[in-house]
C-alpha cells in the first residue's frame, strides 16, 4: 500500500503526513483491493467495517473509531425511482462514511491534531470521529455555512474558523495554515483514504439489492461520493459482480458547474468556474482540485452530466418533504436534475438517488 502522486508519478509510504506531493500534485492510494464478494462480508459487524476487507486499514483502530455509520437503507420513491437514505448517519450525512475511514487512518498514524476546511458536513463528520479519537481539530468553514452545521462542529469540541468570502477561498486560508504551521490535513479532498469510506455507499447497495441499478445519480462538486462510487464500481466490475458498468449519471449546479464545463468542450481540465448564490451549496465548488481524475472517469465511463435547475430546488425539496423525506438543498438539487434528465432522455427503468444531507441542517 503506498501513495502515488496524480501529476508526477512520485511513490510515497501511506505513513507520510504531507497534504501533497512536493511538485503540488494530489496522492492516489495504490493497494491490491480483494476482488469483492458477499462471502466476505463480516456480517456481525454493524456498519461500513463490515466491508473491511475491501478497506485499506493499517490495523483494528477502526473498533475504537465506528460510531455506527454506514448500513443505511434503500427505498422505493416511486415505481421507476430508488432513494439511499444516507442521513441516516450520526453526523446527518453521507460524509460519514470517509470520516470513518480517515479518522481510523489518523489514529493508527498517531495523529493528534488535524485541520480541515469544508461547506459544513465534513466537517461536522470529522470534528465527531476527532472527538471520538481524541483528536484535536480546527474546522475552516466560508461565512454562509448554515449555522446548524457550525452549532454542530462546536458541540463535537472542534474549533471553528469562519472565512469571509467563496467555499473555495476557504478552502485557500485552511491550506496556507497547513503551509504555516505544518498540521495535519484531515481533507475530504486531499485525502484519498476519505474515498476510501465512501466507497461503500456502493458496497451497501450491492449487499441491499444484489445487483445494481441501471442509472445511478451522484451530486458532484468536489469528487467526495463521485470517486468513492467509481472505485466501488470498478471494483465490482473488475471482481465479476456486476456484468456492466451503470449509467452514471453526475450533477452539477447551474450555477457553478466547471466539470460540466469541461466534458462540454471535451477538455482534460477545468476552467475555475465563478460560484454564484446556490442553495446547493454543497456542490458550489468552483476548483475542484481533483477535476482531472474527474474528468478521467467521465470520459472512461461516459459519465452523463446533468445541471441541477435553480428554480427547482424548492420544489424538488418540497415533493421529497410532502412524502416524508426531509433533506438538505443540496440533495433536493439530485432529485431536480432526475426531473431534467427524465425530460431530456425519458424516464428510466430504474434510477437511484442518495440523500445526502438532513433537512434541519440546511434550514437557514
Amino acid at each position: 500500500m503506498y501513495y502515488v502522486c496524480t501529476k508526477c508519478g512520485k511513490k510515497a509510504e501511506v505513513t507520510d503526513a504531507a497534504p501533497a506531493c512536493g511538485c503540488g500534485g494530489l496522492w492516489e492510494l495504490k493497494w491490491d483491493v480483494p476482488p469483492f464478494d458477499l462471502e466476505g462480508i463480516d456480517r456481525d459487524t454493524w456498519s461500513i467495517f463490515r466491508y473491511r476487507k475491501w478497506l485499506p486499514l493499517l490495523d483494528d483502530g477502526w473498533k475504537d473509531v465506528t460510531l455506527g455509520e454506514g448500513m443505511t437503507p434503500v427505498i422505493r420513491f416511486s415505481d421507476h425511482l430508488l432513494l439511499k437514505m444516507d442521513y441516516f448517519m450520526p453526523t446527518l450525512s453521507f460524509k460519514d462514511r470517509g470520516a470513518a475511514v480517515l479518522a481510523a487512518h489518523c489514529r493508527s498514524l498517531g495523529i493528534r491534531s488535524v485541520v480541515q476546511d469544508s461547506s459544513g458536513n465534513a466537517g461536522n463528520s470529522v470534528a465527531a470521529y476527532c472527538a471520538r479519537t481524541g483528536i484535536r481539530c480546527r474546522i475552516f468553514v466560508p461565512a454562509g455555512t448554515s449555522p446548524a452545521k457550525i452549532q454542530m462542529i462546536r458541540a463535537h469540541g472542534a474549533e471553528v474558523v469562519i472565512v469571509s468570502g467563496s467555499r473555495d477561498h476557504c478552502a485557500d486560508v485552511c491550506r496556507q495554515e497547513v503551509r504555516d504551521r505544518g498540521a495535519y490535513y484531515c481533507s475530504h479532498v486531499y485525502n484519498p483514504f476519505f474515498y476510501e469510506g465512501t466507497k461503500t455507499y456502493i458496497y451497501e447497495v450491492y449487499e441491499a439489492l444484489h445487483r445494481i441499478p441501471q442509472i445511478l445519480f451522484v451530486p458532484l462538486g468536489n469528487g467526495t461520493l463521485f470517486i468513492g462510487v467509481m472505485k466501488a464500481l470498478e471494483e465490482l466490475l473488475g471482481s465479476g459482480a456486476i456484468s456492466e458498468m451503470p449509467q452514471v449519471v453526475a450533477v452539477q449546479s447551474e450555477h457553478c458547474d466547471p466539470i460540466y464545463q469541461a466534458a462540454a468542450r471535451g477538455l482534460d481540465h477545468i476552467e475555475p468556474a465563478e460560484v454564484t448564490p446556490t442553495l446547493a451549496e454543497g456542490i458550489a465548488i468552483g476548483k475542484p482540485m481533483r477535476a482531472g481524475e474527474i474528468l478521467s472517469y467521465v470520459y472512461r465511463w461516459h459519465i452523463r452530466i446533468i445541471t441541477a435547475p435553480e428554480e427547482r430546488i424548492l420544489p424538488a425539496r418540497e415533493h421529497l418533504a410532502r412524502k416524508g423525506i426531509y433533506c438538505e438543498h443540496t440533495t433536493a438539487a439530485s432529485l431536480a436534475a432526475y426531473e431534467t434528465y427524465c425530460g431530456q432522455y425519458g424516464t428510466p427503468e430504474e434510477a437511484l438517488i442518495p440523500m445526502c444531507g438532513a433537512g434541519l441542517k440546511s434550514d437557514h
